[in-house]
């Protein structure tokens, strides 16, 4: 079985963020980066389908700039046997159709039985490349996945809808699945993993063999949200509650008169 799972690197959202100059992404300039949580249990999930199925071969994609091969080496770690690396300095600048045609464009010649995605990433958070790279490449794709089995051939997955409930669906192969936190526990790896994580090969692509379309979309304008006054907190009696609520919405609002 081939298998290829595609990650993302993020800075840690514990960062200090701010608008870069030209006001359309955040500066770069002293963030920590780190795998795109999603991506980690597409990870995993990948892994160990590769240690169900004997003699599959396991492939991580990234694209991004010379930094994103830190990331993808602990996929590598985590037991990924090659690194497919898009290298790509504006990858911010690309929407997700850009994003989604570039890994589909890799994918459409490899015989992938099965691809792996994170739900959505945690900066931009479109949620829109998984499906969009099964669409282009014509497979069935099962989004939001939060439990996963595959036997004989064929995908049975649970997938998280609105509320709370969950579906349960399933589809042959080849396929796409986008998987959500909780999907399983992602692997620490090991010293020994890591150590031999550097020996694995790490092919690179530049982005021009890749890039065939254009973008359907582009940020006018990144900004943080507008700061509002904090809220009023009231406390007594119900009948004495109601009387404040009624004066504050008559002094502050004009809703009242």
């Amino acid at each position: 079985m081939k298998i290829l799972v595609c990650i993302k690197q993020v800075p840690d959202m514990e960062s200090k963020f701010k608008v870069n100059a030209a006001g359309t992404w955040y500066d770069v300039t002293d963030l920590a980066w780190r795998m795109n949580e999603y991506d980690e249990y597409a990870v995993e999930q990948a892994v160990q389908l590769k240690e169900q199925v004997g003699g599959s071969d396991l492939t991580v994609m990234c694209i991004g700039p010379e930094r994103v091969k830190e990331t993808m080496k602990k996929a590598l770690a985590m037991g990924c046997d090659r690194g497919a690396y898009v290298a790509d300095e504006n990858v911010h600048e690309k929407d997700p159709f850009e994003i989604a045609s570039m890994i589909a464009e890799y994918a459409k010649d490899k015989d992938f039985n099965l691809i792996f995605t994170g739900m959505q990433s945690q900066d931009r958070g479109s949620g829109q490349v998984g499906v969009l790279i099964a669409e282009l490449l014509g497979l069935p794709s099962i989004s939001t996945i939060v439990d996963f089995a595959f036997e004989e051939g064929k995908v049975s997955a649970k997938r998280e809808l609105e509320g709370g409930v969950k579906a349960q669906v399933s589809c042959g192969t080849p396929a796409l699945m986008t998987c959500q936190l909780g999907l399983n526990t992602p692997r620490y790896p090991t010293l020994p993993n890591i150590m031999k994580a550097k020996k694995k090969e790490l092919l690179s692509i530049d982005v021009a063999e890749l890039l065939k379309v254009e973008a359907k979309q582009e940020t006018a304008k990144i900004y943080p949200p507008e700061k509002k006054g904090g809220g009023l907190v009231l406390e007594g009696d119900v009948g004495d509650l109601a009387d404040q609520l009624i004066q504050i919405l008559k002094e502050k609002t004009g809703v009242l008169v």
